[in-house]
């Protein structure tokens, strides 16, 4: 079995024995959304996970049956062995270290946003943003001005937009969004809409709607002066905190 499907198996045994509490911590609405955005993110099939998880669900008391006429493959037999012993917290962050393509990184992260306001949204936004990430790199080429082209993710480079798009002129650069439902708002940090300014036509906003029911994508090409979108300036004040030390 290769590991994005260990992965998945993963998933739906967490899924399974922990129901709504797992949906609730990671952020999701439904079983839905969570297969789909998890499913992207790890590189696995929706599908595979809802059916490692109805597996799973005869073993745990849940209100589904799952496929309980059937006995238990042994793969699945040896991941309840192994880690059915887990407490949520354990599980939790288990799960959340096979999904956050930086997980070192990324725990500390959540961890920092909590303490700080008490948010729970952090790892549905991460997963979400991975998800549309990997879904762009599925299916960039259906856009006609990147067929055929080469891509290369700039993600950590900290410039304005997730890929360049090579062309023999240059590049296209892109920035990926994702968005829960078939319709919401997107936002352009200040960073990323001076550089849209600049580059024009250049630049794409790549945007992976509807987790929450089938995904699909909408492309902006120039989008801050396209007639689809209208960008609204919004300013606030935030409060810096800094620690100085006597060296």
């Amino acid at each position: 079995m290769n590991e994005n499907l260990q992965k998945a198996m993963l998933v739906g045994m967490y899924l399974s024995k922990y129901d709504q509490q797992a949906l609730q911590i990671l952020g999701f609405e439904s079983f839905v959304e969570a297969y789909n955005t998890i499913g992207l993110a790890i590189k696995a099939k929706p599908l595979s996970i809802r059916n490692y998880r109805d597996e799973f669900d005869p073993v745990f008391p849940n209100e589904r049956k799952g496929w309980w006429k059937r006995p238990m493959f042994q793969t699945r037999v040896d991941m309840l062995n192994k880690y059915t012993h887990l407490s949520f917290e354990a599980f939790t962050d288990l799960v959340k270290n096979i999904i956050y393509q930086n997980p070192d990184v990324n725990l500390i992260e959540e961890r920092i946003e909590f303490e700080e306001d008490n948010s729970r949204t952090f790892a549905k936004r991460l997963i979400t943003g991975q998800s549309a990430e990997q879904y762009f790199k599925d299916n960039y080429q259906s856009v006609s001005a990147f067929n055929g082209l080469a891509i290369e993710d700039t993600t950590r480079m900290g410039c304005g937009f997730d890929f360049r798009v090579l062309h023999d002129a240059g590049f296209y650069a892109v920035e990926v969004k994702g968005l829960e439902k078939a319709k919401g708002g997107i936002g352009l940090t200040d960073k990323e809409y001076k550089t849209a300014f600049y580059l024009k036509e250049n630049y794409f906003i790549f945007l992976v709607k509807n987790f929450i029911e089938n995904p699909f994508h909408k492309v902006f090409r120039d989008p801050v002066f396209a007639m689809e979108l209208d960008f609204v300036k919004n300013e606030r004040m935030i409060k810096q905190v800094s620690w100085n030390a006597s060296v």
